[in-house]
This record gives C-alpha cells, sequence and structure tokens, in this order.
C-alpha cells in the first residue's frame, strides 16, 4: 500500500511511459487516489475500493480513465508490498508490517519533488470533475475527500502536514504515533534507498 503523494508520483512515471490525452492523464491521475476514500467515507469497505477488479495488472482496456487509475492503484499497493517484501524492508524495520502508514508517509517525504506541477494538481482536486461514483458514496464525501488531498499536496509533506492529514480520517486514532515512527524510519539504515528502489521498480 502506498500514500497519496506516493500513488501520484507512481501515475506521473507510468504516464510518461504510456502518455493519454490530457483530459484523460488528469482523470486517471485522480483515480488513481481514490481508492483510499474508504478512509472518510460511509459505507465503503477496503473491498469494495480494492477488491474490485480482476485480474489486478497493467490492462485497463474498457475502463474509462478514472477507473484505470482507480486500477492503477490496486496494483500498485499491491507491487509495492511485493518490493518492500524482496528487499527486506519489513526485517529491516522490525515492525512485520506494524507501522505501514508510517513508512506511507515516509515515502511520500521522498518523494514529493518528483512531481513537478503540484499547483495545478491543487486546483484540480479543489474542482473535481464529475465521476460515476460506487453505491453508497455521497458527492460530498467525494469532493471533501479531494479537498483533503489537495491540502495535503499543497506543499511537500511535514510532520505537521501529515499529522493534519491523518487526523481527518477517522481510521486514524493515533496520529502522533504514526509521524513519531515516521521520524524513527528517517534515521533507519537501509529505510530510505529501499523506498526509493520501489519508485524505481513498480512501474
Amino acid at each position: 500500500m502506498a500514500s497519496q503523494v506516493s500513488h501520484i508520483v507512481y501515475a506521473k512515471k507510468y504516464l510518461e511511459k504510456h502518455p493519454l490525452p490530457n483530459g484523460d492523464r488528469d482523470l486517471f491521475i485522480l483515480g488513481c487516489v481514490f481508492p483510499d476514500i474508504r478512509r472518510l467515507a460511509e459505507n465503503l469497505t477496503r473491498k469494495g475500493t480494492h477488491r474490485v477488479f480482476e485480474p489486478v495488472d497493467l490492462n485497463f482496456e474498457g475502463l474509462t480513465p478514472f477507473r484505470a487509475g482507480w486500477k492503477f492503484h490496486v496494483y500498485c499497493d499491491m507491487r509495492r508490498e511485493e518490493l518492500l517484501n524482496k528487499y527486506g524492508f519489513y526485517v529491516l524495520t522490525e515492525d512485520n508490517g506494524k507501522f505501514w502508514q508510517a513508512n506511507k508517509m515516509l515515502e511520500d517525504e521522498l518523494l514529493y519533488g518528483i512531481y513537478n506541477n503540484w499547483e495545478k494538481l491543487v486546483h484540480y482536486f479543489n474542482n473535481p470533475p464529475t465521476v460515476k461514483l460506487p453505491a453508497g458514496l455521497s458527492q460530498q464525501s467525494f469532493e471533501l475527500w479531494y479537498t483533503m488531498i489537495a491540502k495535503y499536496i499543497e506543499a511537500a509533506p511535514t510532520d505537521r502536514s501529515m499529522h493534519i492529514f491523518l487526523s481527518k480520517q477517522s481510521m486514524f486514532k493515533k496520529a502522533d504515533e504514526v509521524v513519531e515512527r515516521v521520524n524513527k524510519l528517517r534515521k533507519g539504515n537501509g529505510v530510505v534507498e529501499i523506498l526509493r528502489k520501489v519508485v524505481d521498480e513498480i512501474v
């Protein structure tokens, strides 16, 4: 699993190899950060947002650009875990994935500089286009999710912006502990190197 900045950077790397028209590209990126909306939306589960494509691969034939981005998110979540396990990340950090959110936030911090048009994306997320939403998801929750992401990505992640972003998501009750763990991971030997390998190899 990855966090929002990382998913956007992954999408950038994919789209550099597989260009789409401007409007389709924007919708693909909108979709690539959609599935984690379950963290705040009513009536949505991880199964309902992350287990809707079979098989999970990079074949987007027949999908709208938004749903292609959505499927890309799910693919990257799975591929990222494969790479972290390949490089012994969880053995190195001695947490067996327990502090999964912390490594995701650190990755966001490390990758932020790879994307070069955050201002445009912030505006786009603050004014998302209409897309077909899953049953049970309100337009209000949809717009709130993208507003939250827009605020989070408007500048490089800091301890403070990470804490605010996590605190707004109902599933995270201990944002303080996550940020504390991020600080520990920053100092870990090999941690940063492995996270950088992920972005190099994910697509």
